[in-house]
């Protein structure tokens, strides 16, 4: 039996760690085949192996999602490479928080840039790729669903203290994600969104560790303080965060034919929690 995402061409942004390997190793366990993402060339190289090491097909796309010249560039890395686009995950993303009166404009819009306008120019930069083969495919009496998952948050439908870049850019990918359903349809694609709660991953860590993350010459600080994390887990239904393995999952939902004629919606993937 083949798997059901056999040749497939996967995109996906943000895939050198947590969330987004596992989102690309779970499509590649399908069969598909992924361009991988990270800002560095480490991370990406260290999915790469681990696809390849199950048997997978993947190449590398390394670069900010946020530069100008970069949705060209991921979309054109899967056409050279595999002569098609099939799926495209927006899962690249990173927060950095402040209170609203304290909150800078180049914090602002670093996020929305990252989380919102780098999605844009990706899905921009897909559109005549796969008019010309939605085209080519109805020529020939073929109906070929494609798949785009945007990642939302929790906190883009309910806000968060703290977080108006992140919450606002969140809330614009789930209406982008029902604007683009709309327009898209005609070329059968399903566009979908994921809003994860609390994953477990290097993002969401103990803040007492003291990491952060080097982005465009900025060291931000990541983490969650443990208190918060622990009372944040007494609130989750199911009691736990999520593994990034489970959040892969809820995206591989929205990937897989059963999903076809499902589009324009977000689901939440949160352990039960309806609110924050």
């Amino acid at each position: 039996m083949n798997a059901k995402l056999q040749d497939k061409v996967a995109l996906v942004s943000g895939s050198g760690r947590g969330i987004g390997r596992a989102i690309a190793l779970k499509l590649a366990s399908e069969g598909a085949r992924v361009v991988v993402n990270d800002l560095d060339a480490a991370p990406a190289e260290e999915t790469l192996e681990l696809i390849r090491a199950q048997g997978g097909q993947a190449v590398s796309c390394v670069g900010n999602v946020t530069h100008t010249d970069f949705a060209e560039r991921f979309i054109d890395t899967a056409v050279q490479h595999y002569q098609g686009l099939d799926i495209i995950v927006n899962n690249a993303g990173y927060t950095w928080d402040n209170v609203v009166q304290k909150m800078t404009d180049e914090q602002w819009y670093a996020i929305l840039d990252c989380h919102l306008t780098a999605p844009f120019r990706i899905l921009r930069a897909a559109q005549p790729v796969i008019k010309q083969l939605a085209h080519a495919e109805a020529q020939a009496g073929q109906r070929v669903m494609r798949k785009v998952v945007n990642i939302s948050s929790v906190a883009g439908l309910f806000g968060n203290a703290g977080q108006s870049n992140y919450s606002v850019a969140k809330a614009g990918i789930t209406g982008m994600t029902m604007t683009l359903a709309k327009e898209w349809g005609r070329m059968n694609v399903n566009v979908n969104c994921v809003a994860f709660g609390l994953i477990k991953t290097r993002l969401t860590s103990s803040a007492a560790d003291g990491d952060t993350a080097h982005i465009e010459g900025r060291d931000i600080k990541i983490g969650v303080n443990p208190g918060l994390m622990a009372a944040m887990e007494q609130m989750i239904p199911l009691g736990r965060g999520g593994t990034p393995e489970e959040a892969a999952g809820a995206v591989y939902l929205f990937c897989q034919p059963e999903s076809d004629y499902i589009s324009g919606q977000t689901l939440m993937c949160t352990g039960g929690l309806t609110g924050i």
